[in-house]
């Protein structure tokens, strides 16, 4: 084993002082790089920083290489805000309003909107839209990348909730796990073609990441997460389901990518931030362009991680529906936390993100969710030009999960639960539905983006927790 390599041992070598040489000596405690013999430890730091433009995507030594690259000759300067449409002006905190602003000041920023539900995130609000040229911004992604909502509709009758509660509840208890890092046990798991991938492979930071991926898939996260049991009420005959109007019994699921979603997140902001320098009010909004290297890279991570997304939800729904007996009648599914390559109404193609936020074009099915003890609405988008064709993506938080735990006893979100009849499975107080805005207020502030089609209505919940 080599002797460990010290900070001067670098600054012989030509490392120039600052963060690359802590970054250097952590990444050689590793186990693959710490067997090296000192001088090969040595020959690969020269070759990286001989070169380190060749390392920016390189999974173990993309930090290092951000490092070392000389800064810009300026940090990137904010410019004149942009206009943006705000939809619930009066129900939107000033933080959210605040980060909003800043993101409409970027360079590359060409239009925006922000959502009803809109509240205070990391760089963009959760409910913020934000359309770019040819650039992507990781934190206006979100670090659940490809988080959704699906929906299946069972011709079972309103009755059969009632009938059967402790039945579902044993079925939610058997059919899904939750937890960060939890995933099916060694036997219990499901293939899925989206684990074939060639992103697994040909993108260097996925290589370590399949194991973890195949563990996890057809589970859900913490949080907001969950599965539920609830009936379904379709109100407008003409609502391109197939479904007449009635009522019928419904699995609504809300997760995301699992930790796949979350280490890419994490990894391409970090490398977004060596190489894109803003001022400190805006450093969470560092972008990759797309006609870079790692932008092209992170584009293909992301997309596997909203199809990853996608494919949990699947199995999460065939899981269910083999153990109730029946086939589902109709599904829905939509998707937050991602970016699209769209057109404006002008013409130009930008980079649209929507964190928190749901796509609402012309014509496009999708499920807004309330809280455990209110309605979530079926929708149809009105692909309003304004609103950058998007929607809220749920009622959105009134308080902050820290708030919430503070401020709401157990005591009262079970009489709260108990008076609306609900049976919950785990959950914290962080998401008590007292911690929600009001979901029909919300609707109210976005009728011009959505028509309502039906409504859910959550009977038994499952999230994580005891």
């Amino acid at each position: 084993m080599a002797s460990q390599l010290r900070g001067n041992d670098l600054r012989q070598l030509g490392f120039p002082e600052g963060r690359a040489i802590g970054l250097a000596l952590a990444q050689l405690q590793r186990k693959e790089f710490k067997r090296l013999s000192q001088t090969d430890q040595l020959e690969l730091l020269k070759t990286i920083l001989a070169n380190p433009g060749n390392f920016l995507t390189d999974l173990a030594w993309s930090h290092v290489a951000g490092a070392l690259l000389p800064p810009p000759s300026r940090h990137i300067n904010l410019v004149a805000r942009k206009e943006y449409a705000t939809f619930g002006a009066e129900h939107i905190e000033q933080g959210a309003i605040h980060q909003m602003e800043t993101a409409m000041k970027l360079p590359v920023t060409v239009a925006g909107a922000l959502m009803p539900d809109a509240h205070f995130g990391y760089g963009l609000p959760i409910g913020g839209v934000l359309a770019t040229d040819n650039a992507v911004i990781p934190y206006a992604v979100g670090v659940d990348i490809g988080c959704r909502m699906a929906l299946s509709v069972f011709d079972l009758p309103a009755k059969y909730l009632g009938q059967r509660t402790q039945e579902l509840r044993k079925i939610l208890l058997d059919n899904t796990r939750f937890g960060s890092g939890r995933g099916w046990e060694r036997g219990q798991r499901l293939d899925h073609a989206v684990l074939d991938r060639d992103e697994f492979q040909a993108v260097p930071f996925l290589k370590n990441k399949h194991a973890a991926a195949y563990e996890q898939i057809g589970t859900s996260g913490s949080g907001n997460h969950f599965v539920e049991f609830g009936l379904v009420d379709i109100t407008d005959p003409t609502n391109d389901l197939g479904l007449p109007p009635g009522q019928y019994v419904g699995v609504l699921s809300h997760s995301g990518s699992r930790g796949l979603g979350a280490s890419v997140a994490q990894h391409y902001t970090g490398l977004a931030k060596d190489v894109c320098k803003l001022p400190a009010e805006a450093a969470h909004l560092a972008w990759l362009g797309l006609d870079t290297e790692a932008g092209q890279e992170y584009w293909a991570a992301m997309t596997l991680a909203g199809d990853y997304a996608s494919a949990c939800h699947e199995q999460i729904h065939r899981r269910l529906a083999k153990a109730l007996g029946e086939k589902p009648l109709a599904k829905v599914e939509n998707h937050h936390n991602f970016a699209w390559k769209e057109r404006l109404a002008d013409g130009r193609e930008v980079i649209t993100h929507r964190k928190g936020a749901t796509p609402a074009g012309l014509g496009v099915l999708g499920i807004i969710p309330g809280s455990m003890t209110a309605p979530g609405f079926i929708v149809r988008g009105r692909g309003v030009t304004a609103s950058l064709s998007s929607a809220s993506h749920g009622a959105g938080r009134l308080m902050s999960r820290t708030r919430a735990k503070a401020e709401i006893g157990e005591a009262d979100v079970r009489r709260h639960l108990a008076a609306h009849g609900i049976e919950l499975i785990g959950g914290g107080l962080d998401e008590a539905p007292m911690a929600y805005k009001d979901i029909r207020t919300v609707m109210a502030s976005q009728q011009e983006l959505v028509d309502v089609l039906g409504s859910f209505t959550p009977k038994i919940v499952r999230m994580d927790g005891a």
